[in-house]
Order: C-alpha cells, then structure tokens, then sequence
C-alpha cells in the first residue's frame, strides 16, 4: 500500500471535489454566500463527487463561515447529486449529539449524500469564545468523536432510551478526521475514520507533499477495517488560460496569507510571492501544466478523493467558477477521472 506509483489514465477512479472556506470581498456577506451556493450549483452540474466547506467562528484570513450544516442543508436543496461535507467541523467546540442530529437532517433532507469531516481547529479566540481549552483540544475531539460515532450508529446516549432524530443511515464510511501529522494518521485509522490531508504542511521546509506522504504511508499501515481506506487530499488548484492571469486572480491573496501565517510561526517571515505559493503547495497556470505537476505529487498516487480549493485565494465569482470548469473538464480527466454520470454513482 505505501509503493509509489505513477499517476496515469490508468490510474482507478478517484473521487473529484472542492472545497469553499466561503470567502468574499467587502461586507457583503448574503452575496458571499449566494455566490458560494452557486459554486455547488455549478460543481454539481459539472459532476464533482463532493463539495465540503470549511468550519470557521473567527474568520483569521481562513474563512466565513461559522454554520455549515445550515449552508449545507441549502446547498442539499440547490443541487440533486453531489455529496455534502465538511472539511472540517470543529469538533470540540460543538455539542457532539446536537451535532449528529443536524447531520442526520442534512442527510435525510439530500438523499444520503452527506459526509462529515471533523477536527481540532487551532484558533485560541474560537476556543475562548466558546468556554473550552485549547490545551484539551485532543482529548475534546477524541471524547466528542465518540459520542459523535455513538449517535450516527443510533446507539443510545448520555441518557437511557434516548437516540437522535431523525434516525441516521450508515455512516460507517462517511466519517472523515484532519490530520497533521503521523500520529494523527494512525490514530485515525485505528478509530476506523476516513482521512483528511490539509493543502499545506505548517511549519516544515520540504514540500507538502514530502511531508504529507509518510502520513498517508501511516494511515494505511495502521489500517485494519473491512473496507477500503479513503485518504482525501485538498490540494490548491486554480487553472487559468495562463500563468499571467492565474497570478492576478490569486497571487496577492496567497502571499498576504502567507504573511499572516508567518506571525504565528506557521511560515518563516518575509516570505516573497513565490515562496508562498510554494508553501501553499498552489497548483496554477494551463491545465496542461497543472496535470504535469500532479503527476509528480507523492500523495495523489494514494488518494480516493482529490478535493480542490482556492483558498487562501478569493478571485472572482466568474473566475473561480471559470476554474471548476476547467478542472472537471480539463485537469481532473487527464488524471484519469470521469463524472460519476459516466462511471457510476458519486458515493462508489
């Protein structure tokens, strides 16, 4: 399971995604979300597999959105195929019953299309804000993702007789974990959750893909359940007609993130444009170049699902609905992907 293979036409299917943090410019934040909806709109027209959002209380330069079950519940209501995720929700600031229950609704209201990544999110001021510490964060999500487990498997809990409404489907393979390192990795295997590798590797030198690998390798070392692993893998990519015009969409963006991330050490400071798409891992430019550079990276070759995202980049509602475009139709099939409407069901 840990060979590295080249990635061909012939590689098996894996699934398409994106992925919105739900960014906008200015304060207009009912369009944010209008043009964030329609983002699934269009990916569900284009056959992406999935769309997940990004849990966000304090925005940090991350994202927009504190609610995602909601916006998801919207997004189950705009669109009749695509599943629904997050990536992640924040787990320990969320009440873990109150949290399945929203969940099993979403899923009962889209037809079973949903799927729920969690994590520890890192923000000092979303932990304060919501009373728990940050110091605890580990043991919160492993103590959370076990009622959570217990809920969706309609087992009884925290009182006697009591189960959640509605009643979940099986969500034995639906159940994602973000991870950032080794030991998180294989600790999510050996809980039976799907894996989940962030677009950047903080706080190294190699490459994010360099990095990322060895905990791919561990995750499915360590994995010891009756079904197929899945390793999702968000990754920054934004096609474009050329480099040219990639770079005014996102350049800017990418680089002040970078310099934001440097503050807390995530990132060395000073960083100039380059280096920080560089640590972003970005993937930009013709889709010609953009599907020779994922021919070289490590992970792909072990993914099941490629989640593709602009952020920490916010271009324009046409580009960035100009790039879904060509990465369902460009980038994704010459890596050997089809729209689930030629090969099967998106869940398969």
């Amino acid at each position: 399971m840990t060979t590295e293979t080249p990635l061909t036409t012939e590689t098996p299917r894996f699934r398409l995604g994106f992925l919105t943090h739900v960014q906008g410019r200015g304060d207009d934040v009912a369009r944010t979300y209008r043009d964030a909806q329609e983002l699934f709109v269009a990916a569900d027209e284009l056959g992406f597999d999935v769309g997940w959002v990004a849990q966000h209380h304090v925005p940090l330069g991350g994202g927009g959105l504190s609610s995602p079950w909601t916006f998801l519940a919207h997004a189950a209501a705009k669109t009749t195929r695509i599943r629904l995720g997050t990536a992640i929700t924040i787990l320990p600031l969320e009440d873990p019953v109150r949290l399945a229950e929203d969940v099993a609704a979403v899923d009962a209201l889209s037809g079973g299309r949903v799927e729920i990544g969690v994590g520890s999110g890192s923000s000092d001021v979303e932990y304060a804000a919501f009373g728990k510490d940050i110091a605890r964060k580990r043991e919160l999500t492993s103590e959370n993702l076990e009622v959570l487990r217990q809920a969706l498997a309609n087992e009884e809990v925290r009182a006697p007789g009591f189960r959640i409404q509605p009643a979940a489907a099986d969500f034995t393979d639906r159940i994602w974990q973000g991870v950032f390192s080794g030991q998180g990795a294989r600790y999510a295997a050996a809980g039976g959750s799907n894996l989940l590798l962030n677009r950047a590797a903080y706080g190294f030198d190699a490459p994010t893909d360099e990095v990322q690998r060895p905990w791919a390798d561990a995750f499915l070392a360590t994995w010891d359940q009756p079904r197929r692993p899945r390793v999702g893998l968000s990754r920054f990519v934004f096609p474009a007609k050329d480099k040219e015009t990639a770079l005014r969409e996102i350049g800017d963006d990418v680089h002040r993130a970078a310099l934001r991330f440097a503050e807390n050490g995530a990132f060395p400071r000073g960083l100039d444009r380059d280096e920080a798409l560089r640590r972003f891992h970005s993937f930009y430019g013709p889709p010609e170049e953009i599907v020779a550079a994922l021919g070289q990276e490590k992970v792909l070759p072990v993914a099941t699902d490629l989640i593709t995202q602009f952020n920490p980049a916010v271009p324009g509602h046409d580009a960035a609905i100009r790039a879904l475009e060509l990465i369902a139709t460009e980038v994704a099939p010459a890596l050997g992907w089809k729209p689930a409407a030629e090969s099967g069901p998106a869940g398969v």
